[in-house]
């Protein structure tokens, strides 16, 4: 049975775009799934070797069992060092594939109206968007070296600044969000993107913030609640072994389990990034009709046609 289409070119409030995040959600969490795992299987091999440095350079970092520990702890602070780097780069990388694969779903989504999304088709758009995207994200790293200087300085200020720095810093992730999806459903210019972006974000600023917090909160506990079974197995393993004398940190056994629990760690967050473009989606679909009405001008001019 095919799911009813959800249009999204609707005037929502924030609690009416939280309830459509999540039914939007439900129905298409399976094709958006699958397209997912399609395109960032090499990506997850990548994290899994880095959870490998990582583990391993941890575990040496504290493993002062031979008479070379100096040198091996060198040896283990460079693999760390290392596989942080790497992990910084992987992550941009997916954070910027799994964004262009989101708004690009959510594009064909309204235009199809429902339907099955064929993930070559996302695929194909993504590629000959490849270029602009690019450019998006060298720009976000400029102006997010100026969110950086000033969160230096909001950190001065005691509970304010706090408070004032998480604001800008949904606010900054809303016109991200709309900005890129504005470039890939509209085929805007990145420079337009921004412009057309940061106007829908001050006109509907409180909304704008609301909606990204409320929904990164449920879905950071959502991601919370699906890590809490691994992380009780392997903390049951690690209070097991610690009572019964295993070195975890000369442990094989301990250097896998906690290689493949990191791994799963990073998984779950570029699966939540994804999500979060979902909602900075909803947001634009509806920003953008309650600022044009085309949509309600269309379903106008319909009802004319067939009168």
């Amino acid at each position: 049975m095919q799911n009813k289409y959800i249009d999204l070119r609707q005037k929502l409030s924030v609690g009416e775009m939280i309830s459509f995040y999540f039914d939007f959600f439900k129905q298409n969490y399976k094709g958006f799934t699958n397209i997912f795992i399609s395109y960032n299987g090499i990506f997850m091999l990548l994290l899994l070797g880095v959870s490998y440095m990582l583990v391993s350079g941890f575990l040496g970092v504290f493993n002062n069992t031979t008479p070379f520990s100096s040198s091996d702890e060198a040896n283990s602070t460079m693999l760390i060092g290392f596989g942080a780097l790497v992990l910084m780069l992987v992550l941009i990388l997916v954070a910027a594939l799994n964004y262009s694969l989101t708004s690009v779903y959510m594009s064909k989504y309204v235009n199809q109206k429902g339907g099955e999304i064929e993930k070559k088709g996302v695929w194909n758009t993504v590629v000959n968007n490849f270029g602009k995207i690019i450019v998006f994200i060298l720009l976000l790293f400029l102006i997010y070296i100026g969110f950086v200087i000033l969160s230096v300085i909001l950190a001065f200020i005691p509970l304010i600044g706090t408070i004032v720095q998480y604001i800008i810093s949904f606010a900054m992730g809303s016109w991200f969000g709309i900005s890129f999806m504005i470039m890939l459903h509209e085929g805007k210019s990145v420079s337009d993107s921004f412009g057309e972006g940061w106007s829908l974000v001050i006109k509907n600023f409180w909304k704008c913030v609301g909606t990204n917090f409320i929904i990164s909160l449920m879905v950071g506990v959502l991601m919370l609640l699906l890590l809490s079974i691994p992380s009780v197995l392997i903390g049951i393993y690690a209070f097991h072994a610690v009572d019964t004398g295993v070195d975890l940190s000369d442990s094989i056994i301990a250097k896998i389990i906690w290689t493949i629990a990191l791994c799963m760690f990073l998984i779950v967050l570029t699966y939540s990034q994804a999500l979060s473009q979902f909602a900075n989606g909803i947001l634009y679909f509806s920003l953008h009709e309650q600022t044009y009405n085309e949509n309600t001008r269309e379903k106008i001019e319909q009802i004319g046609a067939e009168e």
